[in-house]
């Protein structure tokens, strides 16, 4: 009896330990539904708002969902944008364009080309080259920036840089710089539009800065769209209004200009959007400023603007939601119009997609998402003598369709029990998911009917993809890792860079048809957390990608090599494929910025050499590609070399 009467006790010591940790998780039982989108009457309305509706973190929320509040964008018809422009400088020939996921939709990146020159992300610094032809290429100016570039656009003769002003750290190398968390420490973005007409001499024409951080942003004909994220509070606790500064004057956004949507979160931020014509230089900028959590993932189609917002619920049976707001932006007006809920966390933009009036959009809800509560079910199943005890529910995925109002009209859920999305990638009336735990199931989802999205098929093979790329309407390429399941069967370790080209023709028989892997587990690509790293071109049957080489030396286990290895960096550059349906994937080559074994020794890092590469791209038959110290040409027919561009990027031995 005593005996019986201990377990009880334990028992309620354990669920009053509970109680008091989830004091800090749900803080009352009113489902979180997205109100009304209005605007405030003053500023102590805007100020009354912010601390009713604040919600208390606890000691630990700070910490929940770091990357997404931080508003990483951790990184289009609906099918990828043709990566062929028509020719539009002096060269004639055709070339290469940032890797973008909407056609008409730009998007920011550290390499751009028109066909003649290449601008270039370096450093601090942005650089012009004179590319074309390639024997003759040169660098033509350098353009300083006291902050760190973000990206850049190039429309014609206007250059738009992204600049995050940052405070002056004192780091002595390059390396400390590359390293340093200075996304996150920014004080402000700048936007800055040049005249590049005279590429060797580039004029400032326009500058705007706005407090905050820089989230992402877009370009469509003329205008390009910045989303900023600014604090509501200043230093002293106080709430500030948000400000930008252009043509030399200061603009405080008034209360009443101040849009909200009445949701309750747990830090509040503003979420500017700026449009600014980058060819008129007499238009003002158009500026939009939403109260809203911080903005962790968006959309952009050529109308409207998708902002993600991830919400922390009230319940313990839903305590994952994302908030979305659509903003409508034409010719530079912006319109914010709607706001609407769905369950689950977004993984990045490809999640999402806008096709035929309707928005989709696919997430993950995770299981045991509160802090301890493993150690409560075991601690419970104890005290009562191994009874089974209640556990939250596994992480399922879903895909929701909703309406120009972000009203949800259609859904599939509980996809995949106990995994999580990986990646994602909408095609007109289809949708692709590869969701992953051991095994990698592609699913094939049928979107023709809003109201009703069903799978049509499933495909289980070994690895998974992080990145989802359509060959045509009929085939899909994959890239992520390869993997083998470990001997307790409840997990997968990763290995080498896997790629894999999808036969999706018939939709409820989809077929993984070609793959190729490189190197062992520790082999990595920037592609697998950036589309911009990857050149692809149907037309040539061509892919590039970055690559770090890792490789596993057998005579360092002379027992056998475990799965659970480590390669060492053994070669960093890039990898050069033809690849078509009917011959698979096939490597023609490899080039490398790297000239000595030992650079990629000392750093080891992922991909922090100043010559690891990590981009590429074509002009004519001139395949580029860049790291931040070097530009090198080879030609694309036989990958010989033909001229290479060293970039003034400090080095190690060069500190400043």
């Amino acid at each position: 009896m005593k005996h019986r009467m201990f377990k009880v006790a334990a028992y309620l010591v354990i669920v009053a330990i509970l109680l008091v940790t989830l004091q800090y998780v749900v803080h009352d039982r009113t489902p979180v539904v997205a109100g009304e989108i209005g605007t405030f009457s003053s500023y102590e309305d805007l100020k009354r708002f912010v601390k009713t509706n604040t919600k208390d973190t606890g000691p630990w929320m700070p910490f929940v969902g770091f990357r997404e509040r931080a508003g990483i964008d951790t990184p289009i018809p609906s099918p990828a944008a043709d990566t062929m422009l028509a020719p539009e400088a002096g060269s004639g020939a055709d070339y290469s364009a940032t890797n973008i996921q909407v056609s008409g939709v730009d998007e920011a990146d550290i390499v751009k080309t028109d066909g003649e020159y290449l601008y270039v992300v370096s450093g601090n610094m942005v650089i012009i080259i004179q590319a074309y032809p390639a024997e003759e290429a040169r660098i033509l100016s350098e353009i300083e920036l006291e902050g760190m570039p973000l990206g850049i656009f190039i429309s014609g003769d206007r250059l738009v840089v992204f600049e995050a002003e940052v405070p002056d750290f004192d780091l002595p190398t390059a390396t400390e710089r590359r390293m340093s968390y200075i996304y996150y420490t920014s004080a402000g973005t700048s936007i800055k539009v040049y005249d590049v007409s005279d590429r060797e001499n580039p004029v400032l024409q326009r500058e705007f800065s706005v407090d905050g951080r820089y989230i992402s942003s877009r370009m469509i004909g003329d205008y390009a769209y910045v989303v900023v994220n600014n604090r509501v509070y200043d230093e002293e606790g106080e709430v500030r209004l948000p400000v930008i500064y252009f043509s030399d004057e200061e603009h405080e956004i008034p209360a009443t200009n101040i849009y909200y949507c009445d949701v309750p979160d747990y830090s509040y931020m503003y979420t500017t959007i700026i449009a600014i014509n980058t060819h008129d230089d007499e238009e003002e900028p158009t500026v939009e400023t939403i109260l809203l959590g911080a903005s962790s993932n968006l959309y952009v189609s050529r109308n409207n603007i998708y902002l993600t917002i991830p919400l922390w619920g009230s319940s313990i049976d839903d305590l994952q939601q994302t908030s979305i707001h659509r903003i409508q932006i034409e010719d530079g007006d912006i319109d914010y119009v709607a706001s609407g809920e769905v369950p689950g966390r977004v993984l990045n933009q490809f999640s999402m997609d806008e096709y035929d009036d309707h928005f989709r959009i696919a997430t993950t809800t995770r299981g045991q998402a509160i802090p301890g509560w493993r150690l409560f079910v075991e601690g419970v199943s104890t005290a009562l003598g191994g009874t089974d005890a209640p556990s939250p529910q596994p992480s399922l995925n879903h895909v929701y369709v909703l309406d120009m109002d972000l009203r949800i009209v259609g859904r599939l859920e509980n996809l995949a029990p106990t995994e999580r999305i990986y990646s994602a990638r909408f095609m007109g009336e289809r949708a692709y998911l590869v969701t992953f735990e051991i095994i990698d199931p592609l699913f094939v989802i049928d979107l023709e009917v809003p109201e009703d999205p069903r799978v049509l098929g499933e495909l289980k093979i070994t690895g998974y993809s992080d990145y989802l790329h359509p060959y045509d309407e009929n085939h899909l390429i994959g890239i992520g890792k390869e993997t083998i399941e470990a001997e307790s069967g409840d997990f997968s370790w990763f290995q080498g860079v896997k790629i894999s080209l999808f036969d999706v023709s018939d939709f409820a028989n989809p077929e993984e048809i070609h793959t190729y892997e490189i190197g062992h587990r520790g082999t990595e690509s920037p592609v697998l957390r950036d589309h911009k790293a990857l050149l692809f071109d149907k037309s040539r049957n061509l892919m590039v990608m970055p690559v770090l080489v890792a490789e596993i030396d057998e005579a360092d286990y002379p027992r056998g090599v475990p799965d659970s290895a480590w390669g060492k960096p053994v070669w960093q550059g890039a990898y050069v494929f033809n690849i078509s349906p009917d011959k698979g994937l096939t490597l023609r080559g490899e080039i490398t910025h790297v000239e000595s074994p030992d650079e990629l020794e000392q750093n080891r890092y992922f991909f922090s050499s100043p010559y690891s590469v990590h981009r590429s791209l074509y002009i004519g038959d001139v395949l580029y590609t860049i790291s931040e110290a070097r530009v090198m040409m080879n030609s694309l027919e036989d990958l010989d070399y033909i001229n290479q561009v060293d970039l003034p990027y400090p080095t190690r031995e060069d500190p400043d």
